[in-house]
C-alpha cells in the first residue's frame, strides 16, 4: 500500500514539473512570437515611411521641373522721348536716379565692365554693335553680360549713320542686328540707340515696330579729347559738368540718361563713377523697370 503511496506521489511530481516546464516554453513561444510580430510591424512602419518619404520626394521633384510663370514685372519708369531723361511713373517712386548706359559693345573692355558693375551691384544697358560679334568668342562675351543680368541694347549692325543711309539699309542695320542678339542671347533687344544719337522718322519708326524704346542720352564725355583720361572722365561724369568742352555747368540731374562708351579709360573710372555718383544720392536705374513698348 505504502509503495502504491510512493508511486502516486512520485507521478503527481512528474506531472506537476512537466506542466510548469510546458507553461515556460508556451511562455516563451509566445514572448518570441509577439517579439517577432513586433519586430515584423516595425518593419512595416519603415517601409510604410520609406514610400512615403520616396513619394514627397518625388512629388517635391515634379514641383520642381514644373516650369514656372514669370510674373510680369509691373514699369515704375518712362523714357521721355524728347530729352531721354528716365522718368517715374508715380509720385512714390523714387526719382533720384540715373541710367547708366555703356555703347560700342562687346569690344576690348565690355565683359571687365560689366564685373565692375556686378560687384558694385549697378544696372545698365549695353548697347551692341553687330560687327563686335563676329566671333565665338565674342559670342561669349555677350552672353557672360547677359547672364550676369544686364540688358542688351540695339546700337545698329555696322554703328552706320542712318540719315546718311536709304531706308532699306537703315531697316536692314536694326534688324539684322536684332536677329543676331536673339540668335546669341535668346532675346531681341528692348532698346534702341542709333549711332550718334542721330535718328531718322523711319529709324525711329523701325525701331517701334520691333518693339524697343528709342532713346539718346543727357550727357556723356568720354568721347571727347580732353576726357580720355580716367580721373578727367571720374570727375566729369560725377559732377555733370565738362568745362574743356563748352559744359560749365551740371547736367547731372534727376532721370539723367549717362552715355559711356567700351574704352579703356571708361573702363578704368567706372567704378569711381558709380561710388561718386552714390555718394551724391543717386541710384542706379534698373532697365528691367523701365516702360518697354509690346
Amino acid at each position: 500500500m505504502k509503495k502504491l503511496i510512493w508511486l502516486m506521489l512520485v507521478l503527481l511530481i512528474f506531472v506537476t514539473v512537466a506542466c510548469e516546464e510546458s507553461k515556460a516554453i508556451n511562455s516563451k513561444d509566445e514572448g518570441q512570437d509577439q517579439e517577432n510580430t513586433k519586430e515584423q510591424m516595425e518593419d512595416v512602419d519603415e517601409e510604410v515611411k520609406a514610400e512615403e518619404t520616396s513619394e514627397k520626394e518625388d512629388t517635391d521633384k515634379e514641383k520642381m521641373s514644373e516650369p514656372k510663370e514669370d510674373k510680369p514685372i509691373e514699369a515704375q519708369y518712362a523714357i521721355n522721348e524728347e530729352n531721354s531723361l528716365v522718368m517715374p511713373l508715380n509720385d512714390s517712386i523714387n526719382e533720384k536716379i540715373v541710367l547708366l548706359t555703356i555703347d560700342d559693345a562687346p569690344h576690348n573692355y565690355s565683359l571687365e565692365m560689366a564685373k565692375t558693375l556686378n560687384e558694385l551691384s549697378a544696372n545698365a544697358i549695353f548697347f551692341v554693335n553687330g560687327h563686335f560679334l563676329d566671333t565665338t568668342e565674342d559670342e561669349e562675351i555677350l552672353k557672360k553680360i547677359h547672364d550676369m543680368g544686364f540688358k542688351i541694347g540695339n546700337h545698329t549692325y555696322n554703328h552706320a549713320s542712318l540719315p546718311d543711309s536709304s531706308q532699306e539699309e537703315q531697316k536692314k542695320e536694326i534688324i539684322s542686328l536684332n536677329d543676331r542678339v536673339e540668335e546669341i542671347i535668346g532675346e531681341r533687344p528692348e532698346f534702341f540707340r542709333a549711332p550718334f544719337g542721330a535718328n531718322t522718322d523711319f529709324s525711329k519708326e523701325v525701331a517701334k515696330d520691333e518693339g524697343m524704346v528709342v532713346m539718346n542720352w543727357t550727357y556723356g564725355y568720354d568721347y571727347f579729347k580732353p576726357y580720355m583720361d580716367a580721373d578727367k572722365l571720374k570727375k566729369a561724369m560725377i559732377t555733370g559738368e565738362g568745362p574743356e568742352v563748352d559744359v560749365p555747368y551740371s547736367l547731372l540731374k534727376p532721370g539723367a540718361n549717362l552715355l559711356m562708351h567700351d574704352r579703356e579709360w571708361t573702363a578704368k573710372a567706372l567704378k569711381d563713377i558709380v561710388i561718386g555718383l552714390r555718394e551724391k544720392g543717386y541710384e542706379m536705374a534698373d532697365p528691367s523697370l523701365i516702360q518697354t513698348k509690346e
